[in-house]
């Protein structure tokens, strides 16, 4: 089974760029902080680079930057390619199949705010313009458990 969930913040603001075929692909990195900090008390930092295709790429390029918060599902690919000068090169990158846009607009400057155009949904706008989620209070006594 080759299933990775990661949650991370963007090094830098991804890269779009399209094949010869005409097939969009965004290029981005994240940084993962590590669970246990290390010897010294400082905790870690692993950075994954991801890869996103098609229509799902164009939106990571559009709605992303530097700095945004990110989950990504999919899964782990290694390629090899060899360089000009001959020497053989082994990438690592993780082959997004989702990737969910966490920061809210005020974090990430950008306009993305989630299934605020849907039918039936819960957003309404605010006196700014912007979406906001509308929720209902629940009574304790209505509770399952």
């Amino acid at each position: 089974m080759n299933k990775v969930f990661l949650v991370g913040n963007l090094t830098k603001d991804p890269e779009l760029s399209t094949t010869t075929s005409g097939i969009s692909v965004c290029k981005f990195s994240l940084a993962i902080n590590r669970r246990f900090t290390n010897a010294a008390g400082e905790r870690e930092v692993d950075f994954i680079n991801i890869v996103v295709w098609r229509q799902q790429g164009e939106n990571c390029a559009k709605f992303l930057k530097k700095g945004s918060k990110a989950a990504v599902v999919g899964s782990m690919q290694t390629r090899t390619y060899e360089t000009q000068a001959g020497e053989k090169r082994y990438v690592t990158e993780v082959v997004a199949d989702e990737v969910e846009f966490l920061s809210s607009k005020n974090e990430s400057g950008s306009s993305y705010a989630p299934n605020a155009g849907d039918a039936g949904s819960n957003f309404a706008p605010s006196a700014s313009g912007e979406k906001i989620v509308e929720l209902e209070p629940i009574e304790d006594d209505s509770l399952p458990f």
